[in-house]
C-alpha cells in the first residue's frame, strides 16, 4: 500500500512539472541612441553635370538663411551640409573653382551642383549653361546639425495640387510635407519622409519610383 501511494504521489509531482511553464527573463533593451551627425570628409567626390543660377534668385534668402549673392563663390547641393567647401573642375575646359554650399538643388536628374554666376564664369560655364564636372569636398564644416533626409517628389505652383499629392504620399508612406522656400515663393515642394541617413532616403526614393512610377523623385537634405 505504501509503495502504491508513493508511486501515485511521484506521478502527480512529475505531471505538475511537465505542465509548468518556464518563462525566460528578457534582457533589458537599451534606450535608442540618436543618429550621429552627418560627416563628410575632405576627399569625397562626385561626378555629374553642373549648372548655374542667377536671377531671379539673386537677393533672396538661400536655404541656409543667408542672402544669395550670385557674384559670390557659393553653390547649391542637394545633401552636403551647409558651409561645406568644394572644388569643382569643369572637365571640358579644365578650369576649376572653390565654392561654399549655402543652398539646396539642383532638382534635375543627372545634375549634382548649381553654381553661382561668379563660380560659373570662373570655369567657363556661362555660355553652355551645363557641363560635366568633378566635385571634391576640400573642407567640411566644423559642426553640423543631426542630418535629416527626405524625398522630393514634385514641385507645384498650385498649393491645392501639391496638397493632393502630399495627402496621397502621406497615406502611402506615413509622412509627407509641403515645403515653400524663400528663394522660390509660391512654389510648393512635396517632400516625403524624414530619415536619419542618405542611404535610407535613397531606399525610400527607389521604392517610390518602383511603386508609383514617379521618376522625378530626389533625395534632399532637410536641414
Amino acid at each position: 500500500m505504501r509503495s502504491l501511494l508513493a508511486c501515485v504521489l511521484l506521478a502527480a509531482v512529475l505531471s505538475g512539472c511537465a505542465h509548468k511553464k518556464h518563462v525566460a527573463r528578457k534582457a533589458p533593451v537599451p534606450a535608442p541612441q540618436p543618429p550621429p551627425p552627418a560627416v563628410v570628409a575632405p576627399g569625397y567626390t562626385e561626378t555629374g553635370m553642373a549648372s548655374w543660377y542667377g536671377h531671379p534668385y539673386h537677393g533672396r534668402a538661400a536655404a541656409d538663411g543667408e542672402i544669395y549673392d550670385m557674384e559670390k563663390m557659393v553653390a547649391a547641393h542637394r545633401t552636403l551640409p551647409f558651409n561645406t567647401w568644394v572644388r569643382v573642375l569643369n572637365i571640358t575646359s579644365g578650369k576649376s573653382c572653390e565654392v561654399r554650399i549655402i543652398d539646396r538643388g539642383p532638382f534635375i536628374e543627372g545634375r549634382i551642383i548649381d553654381l553661382s554666376h561668379a563660380a560659373a564664369r570662373a570655369i567657363d560655364l556661362i555660355g553652355p549653361g551645363v557641363a560635366p564636372v568633378r566635385m571634391e569636398v576640400i573642407r567640411a564644416p566644423e559642426s553640423a546639425p543631426i542630418a535629416a533626409y527626405g524625398v522630393q517628389v514634385g514641385a507645384f505652383r498650385s498649393r491645392e495640387n501639391a496638397e493632393q499629392v502630399r495627402a496621397q504620399m502621406a497615406s502611402r508612406y506615413g509622412a509627407a510635407q509641403l515645403v515653400e522656400r524663400a528663394d522660390t515663393p509660391n512654389l510648393w515642394r512635396v517632400v516625403v519622409g524624414s530619415l536619419p541617413t542618405e542611404e535610407a532616403a535613397t531606399a525610400l526614393s527607389d521604392r517610390i519610383q518602383q511603386e508609383t512610377g514617379e521618376r522625378n523623385a530626389f533625395v534632399v537634405r532637410l536641414n
